[in-house]
């Protein structure tokens, strides 16, 4: 199930918000944990089992650090048996036939794979789950001696599927005591409409450009539409994880809950550290404070401040998926990362912003194609058709039709991966003659239109993906 689906919109979310604004406060996170569950066993119900003994793990793990703070060694021995066990849960689901597919064409051997189903948000709720106990051994958050509480933290439906990866120590104090005012509420619906929008309306229209020109020959396809296919794919994943995380986000609110921001308009970035600070922000923070800085971050001079980097960009490829280009994709990102730390820095701050704004952009542009294309071959002759070394044309009457059919997406897109329609919103909101009227008429119209759009739209939808189930 997913978020953009008829049957979470009215049927799923409206029977939990019934039961969850139904039962008593106690009750509560026992409600979220059902309902939570049923979420995730709707397209997998065996894996239920996975989440709830990963559950147990933690919160065993847990006790167990609290119970012996002051013996450091069993402390540390907790804490590593639960990393090892949720690293390897983690390895074993999602990159054991990546290993097993590597070991036979370096050894020439015949080894079967597992071909095991990938279970849906198993990247983002280890990546919880481990922070849960590592904030505890750091003695940044209370242990929880509430079973039913944690693993409703665990399995926390609004952002088990897609984030934001939400760090135990955020909400902490949320999960034993929190309140959903109607303001909350009222702001979180908004959110959440929001994200629908940008998901259904804007990522799954821009998306279909992509997906008629990612299947056709690739090595003759014009320069423009080589070009138009993956900016159309560079605005529908942004769109596509955006919107999940702003609907996320919208249902945390909700229910009570304040998850970190996800996404802070990346594509306006001036250099490639910028975007990598405003995209996918809770994956950026998790591997900053649980793996570049205890590795030393930045502070044991270039040689290392540079393995580090390595080793943290190795890792983020790597948690996009079991294969070589993602692996490339984040070394892709870490190099120029690098760069403009030891190399680039002065010079981009002395060149102009549109060319810095160019520079990011190219290098955006290229990066999507290493990551939408596991095979190796592929990525090299797309990049060659974007480049015109093909030998093949610029421009021909099917670009022509795909640039002038979609003319106004792209456009409308474009503008929204920009703060101008934010800007616009402040500004309106800020005028005292108009704010009240604006907020309580304008607003909410424009959600009304935007859930009634989305909905029509769904209703005929056959193109709904979602590029984030994958990981």
């Amino acid at each position: 199930m997913v978020f953009s689906s008829l049957t979470f919109l009215f049927v799923f979310l409206p029977v939990t918000l019934f039961l969850y604004f139904l039962f008593p406060r106690k009750l509560k996170n026992l409600i979220l944990l059902i309902m939570s569950l049923i979420f995730y066993a709707w397209g997998e119900p065996v894996y239920i089992l996975l989440m709830i003994f990963s559950s147990l793990v933690d919160y065993t793990h847990g006790i167990l650090i609290h119970k012996y703070w002051d013996n450091k060694k069993l402390k540390r021995t907790f804490l590593l048996s639960s990393i090892i066990i949720n690293i390897g849960l983690l390895s074993f689901f999602k990159y054991s036939d990546f290993i097993i597919l590597n070991i036979n064409n370096i050894f020439d051997t015949s080894f079967k794979l597992l071909n095991l189903p990938l279970p849906i948000g198993i990247s983002f709720y280890t990546f919880q789950t481990m922070s849960y106990t590592i904030d505890v051994y750091r003695g940044e958050a209370p242990v929880q001696k509430n079973f039913i509480s944690l693993a409703a933290y665990v399995t926390l439906f609004p952002q088990l599927i897609a984030g934001p990866i939400v760090r135990y120590q955020t909400i902490a104090d949320q999960l034993n005591d929190r309140k959903e005012t109607l303001d909350h509420i009222g702001k979180g619906i908004r959110r959440f409409i929001i994200g629908l929008g940008k998901k259904v309306l804007l990522a799954n229209n821009v998306g279909y450009l992509w997906s008629e020109i990612s299947t056709s020959n690739l090595s003759s396809i014009p320069v423009l539409t080589a070009w138009l296919g993956i900016i159309a794919f560079g605005l529908q994943i942004y769109f596509d994880f955006s919107g999940y995380s702003d609907m996320a986000i919208g249902l945390g609110k909700i229910f009570g809950f304040d998850f970190c921001e996800n996404f802070n308009y990346p594509y306006i970035s001036k250099s490639i550290s910028e975007f990598w600070r405003r995209w996918h922000m809770s994956l950026g923070t998790w591997f900053k404070d649980y793996v570049y800085i205890p590795l030393g971050g930045n502070r044991s001079g270039t040689f290392k401040t540079l393995r580090n980097l390595i080793i943290v960009w190795f890792l983020t490829g790597l948690w996009h998926g079991a294969s070589w280009n993602f692996v490339l994709w984040g070394i892709y990102f870490g190099f120029f990362i690098a760069l403009e730390r030891f190399l680039l820095k002065d010079i981009l701050l002395k060149i102009s912003p549109l060319l810095n704004h160019v520079y990011v952009l190219l290098i955006l542009i290229i990066g999507w194609v290493l990551f939408y294309f596991e095979d190796m071959s592929q990525v090299v002759i797309y990049l060659k058709s974007m480049f015109a070394l093909n030998n093949n044309s610029f421009i021909d009457n099917e670009s022509v039709y795909y640039f002038l059919n979609n003319i106004v997406i792209l456009v409308v897109s474009t503008l929204a991966a920009t703060p101008i329609f934010k800007k616009f919103h402040d500004y309106l909101m800020k005028k005292e003659k108009f704010n009240t009227l604006y907020e309580n008429v304008v607003v909410n119209f424009n959600c009304f239109i935007i859930v009634f759009l989305s909905t029509a739209y769904l209703v005929d939808a056959s193109y709904n993906p979602f590029l984030y189930f994958r990981f």
